[in-house]
């Protein structure tokens, strides 16, 4: 007998939930239930022993309920049917993806070391002005370099320039729209809360159904979804924490709407924006190591690898490439973040 058989004979529908049929071995229950016995026990033993009235559990006394597997199916079932429609519609959207990821490998890869790392250099000081971090990066890109990771480390930071890239094209608008509509907010709000909680490996399941491995659009729609949330969370932040006083005072000189944004409160957030665009460019990161599971090229291979064959030197390598990189990401960022708070505090006459 079912725990809860009670439920389903007192609201008299034994009818409708059929007869229970047994598929696997008889319990010792079932053969004391039989024998026209019952268990022993206390009825603190059996209140103790109660199972939450789950779908398995209420399938045992019904089975014309569903059970979780029932559910799962259903959903697994539901997406698969909605797969070729999903796909006649992303597939054009998201092939520009491709072709940005697979361009900016083949530049990063097809440019020659003794020009791509004075490049970066110059990047780095442009950014920063700090000739400290100018050598910083230039003795991390020689030691990568030196033992081999130099092409590695290339990928790596091709994937994460385009997926960085778009995150603040399409997050920067977001946020500030976010940040003229309180019902926009509201909106946006629950979907950045669950991209932001989602796990990563999460991230690919419907998308190796969506795409092709071998497609580039796998991993970066993957790394866009995942990084974006910083940038668009902290360029709402940053222009609702503009001070109301500068915004009274352009409202007095008749400034419109456009221009109070690029005028007054884009600059006044910009140290709020830069530290989102610092988090999302350390989450792409992050990211482009889960997505070597899915094709995605980089150091994050030579991980997998070192997982898959247990190769403890080639993993632990990469993963230090890996640490490499972000600090040289994270320290250029915010030396870039210092230059622009620096330039916001100094007095304008």
């Amino acid at each position: 007998m079912a725990t809860y058989d009670f439920i389903f004979d007192g609201a008299g529908l034994r009818d409708w939930c059929g007869v229970k049929v047994s598929t696997g071995p008889v319990t010792m229950a079932e053969l004391l239930a039989g024998a026209g016995k019952t268990e022993s026990g206390s009825f603190w033993d059996k209140a103790l022993a109660l199972p939450f009235p789950s779908l398995d559990a209420l399938n045992e006394a019904c089975p014309s309920l569903a059970r979780t597997r029932d559910l799962t199916k259903a959903v697994e079932n539901g997406f698969l049917g909605a797969k070729d429609s999903l796909k006649v519609v992303l597939d054009p959207l998201t092939q520009p993806l491709s072709w940005l990821l697979e361009g900016a490998l083949w530049l990063f890869d097809a440019t020659p070391w003794w020009l791509m790392i004075p490049l970066i250099l110059l990047l780095v000081h442009f950014a920063s002005k700090s000739i400290q971090l100018v050598g910083f990066v230039a003795s991390a890109l020689l030691f990568l370099s030196f033992i081999d990771h130099y092409s590695f480390a290339m990928e790596t930071l091709s994937i994460i320039f385009v997926c960085a890239t778009l995150c603040v094209i399409f997050g920067v608008p977001i946020g500030i729209a976010m940040s003229r509509s309180d019902r926009m907010q509201r909106i946006m709000i629950p979907i950045l809360d669950m991209l932001q909680t989602l796990p990563t490996f999460v991230y690919l399941i419907p998308l190796i159904f969506l795409f092709s491995v071998t497609e580039p659009k796998l991993y970066g729609i993957a790394i866009i979804l995942y990084a974006i949330v910083p940038v668009v969370r902290l360029t709402d932040l940053g222009i609702r924490l503009v001070n109301k006083e500068v915004i009274e005072a352009a409202d007095a000189f008749g400034m419109t709407k456009r221009q109070k944004l690029y005028s007054v409160q884009i600059p006044l957030a910009l140290p709020n924006i830069m530290a989102g665009v610092n988090q999302t460019i350390m989450m792409s990161l992050a990211m482009v190591v889960i997505a070597s599971l899915v094709s995605a090229p980089g150091l994050g291979v030579l991980v997998l690898r070192g997982i898959r064959n247990l190769e403890l030197g080639v993993g632990l390598v990469a993963g230090l490439g890996i640490v490499l990189l972000a600090v040289i990401l994270d320290r250029v960022t915010k030396a870039a973040l210092a230059r622009v708070n620096a330039s916001n505090s100094v007095p304008r006459h």
